[in-house]
């Protein structure tokens, strides 16, 4: 190992090729003789380098064991085996030297800095390995999204005990992970914001409703803009993105989907229907998470909370769509509904809904569309029509009873306009031409269109339970007296 005289050796910007740290010796360097290559250029002191070096190290590497395992040992004592053993990772010089991009002979140098920082005598006396020893082996490592899960736990359970509605260290948590989401990468073609509406591939969405009552079921099929969309908010029920009175639209990319997830009882009836997306909506796809990435230099300071909010990112999709029973939903969604207002009003990006996987089938996806982006529009029908609907059954030629569903549709006859009287009062013009004002209007922009042509009618007859089975072992055997 070279002396090290660390007062008087520079390195230059050039010899530290590694992008960040080159550019930030660059700017905060001073014009000095690199010691490496004699250039007169912006250097650091070789102090500085094994500072951030070390920094680095600590923050994204670790020292592997000079020894086998317990398992690895006994692989080595079996005669029969012809294993051999190895020691995970790269020489520590090589490591440093990969790292940063620097020359060999400065690599050495900073090694010897580092380890005369933690070497000691009583620990080369017994032989054990210190940090940064010329022997020892450096391997990367991942990020831990330990501190991550205890925050998310905390969040959930104050939202559970403590403050519902006004928390400020739940607005910040939630801020620090999906602030800036849509700039996170991820797999090729599956970004975590996707672009839903006309002519993307998120185009329409498929809604099913349950009904056990034959005149909610002839409302429905008369109206289905009114009645297979979104529910008022006085009639929105609490689920997993919203809160009871909020109302939101929930869909599913395909009908059969739609239809698992709202676990109809078996004799009941099911009315599905098709929604087309009529304006452009960003979505946050839950499904992406599990293959997010981000990256940058190990030099960067901030690297290593951005990967280890990454690593509780591709956690997160699980944690929101889990599984949760009937009687645990008003506690256990609170955490999810929290996240979707937030997501709706306060997150940079502003978001309209959320695609995550079904817990009921596993053919598809749901997808939430929140408050602002849940209007479904009223369908054109002129002024009188008188709507009714036929659920009953006719009889075939043998006798069998096929069911018949139709919906009729019967539009006044057309008049002549009949043109205004100029006469009258300006203010009547007005009025003819301006809508009435209601308290319970709805101003939001309307994002959905419903097919009428795609109603279908399915008629629970069974249900299927995919389940896995685990046989329960059972032993008998005679009691024991014990003497202690």
């Amino acid at each position: 190992m070279n002396e090290v005289n660390d007062q008087q050796k520079h390195i230059c910007f050039e010899c530290a090729r590694e992008a960040y740290l080159s550019q930030a010796i660059e700017l905060d360097g001073k014009v000095k003789k690199c010691s490496y290559c004699g250039a007169t250029l912006a250097c650091i002191p070789l102090e500085e380098l094994a500072d951030r070096i070390e920094t680095a190290f600590d923050d994204h590497y670790f020292r592997t064991s000079d020894q086998p395992d317990a398992w690895q040992q006994s692989l080595l004592s079996d005669r029969e085996s012809d294993y051999y053993w190895e020691r995970d990772g790269q020489p520590v010089l090589d490591a440093i030297e990969e790292a940063a991009c620097i020359p060999r002979a400065a690599a050495e140098d900073v090694l010897g800095i580092l380890d005369s920082r933690h070497g000691d005598f009583d620990s080369a006396a017994m032989g054990e390995e210190t940090e940064f020893a010329s022997s020892s082996y450096y391997e990367e490592k991942g990020a831990s999204a330990q501190g991550w899960d205890e925050e998310w736990c905390y969040f959930d359970q104050s939202l559970r005990t403590e403050a519902r509605f006004f928390s400020r260290s739940a607005s910040g948590l939630l801020a620090r992970i999906f602030g800036n989401i849509d700039a996170l990468k991820t797999k090729p073609r599956h970004p975590l914001v996707v672009d839903a509406g006309p002519d993307r591939r998120l185009a329409r969405l498929h809604r099913a409703r349950v009904f056990q009552s034959e005149e909610k079921l002839e409302d429905a099929l008369c109206r289905p803009d009114l009645h297979l969309g979104s529910p008022p908010a006085r009639f929105a029920s609490a689920g997993r993105m919203n809160a009871r009175g909020i109302s939101v639209f929930y869909g599913a990319t395909n009908a059969s989907v739609a239809l698992a997830e709202v676990r109809p009882p078996v004799g009941s009836k099911v009315v599905v229907a098709r929604f087309d997306i009529i304006r452009p909506l960003r979505l946050l796809d839950l499904t992406a998470l599990d293959g997010v990435r981000d990256g940058g230099s190990i030099f960067d300071p901030s690297l290593r909370d951005r990967l280890e909010r990454v690593a509780f990112l591709r956690t997160l999709g699980q944690r929101m769509t889990r599984p949760v029973m009937p009687d645990d939903e008003a506690f256990d969604y609170l955490a999810t509904q929290a996240i979707a207002d937030f997501l709706a009003t306060e997150n940079e990006p502003r978001l309209d809904g959320i695609i995550f996987d079904s817990v009921q089938s596993k053919e598809g996806r749901n997808v939430v569309l929140f408050h602002q982006a849940a209007r479904v529009e009223e369908m054109e029908l002129p002024k009188d029509t008188e709507i009714t609907a036929h659920t009953g059954y006719d009889a075939d030629d043998e006798g069998e009873r096929e069911f018949d569903y139709r919906v009729r549709e019967e539009v006044p006859k057309a008049e002549a306009p009949s043109p205004l009287d100029e006469s009258n009062d300006p203010m009547a013009l007005v009025s003819y031409f301006a809508p009435s004002y209601r308290a319970d209007a709805d101003f939001r922009s309307v994002a959905l269109r419903v097919d009428p042509m795609t109603v279908e009618v399915h008629h629970v007859t069974w249900v299927r339970v995919n389940s896995h089975r685990f046989a329960v072992t059972r032993h008998r055997g005679e009691k024991h007296d014990w003497d202690f």
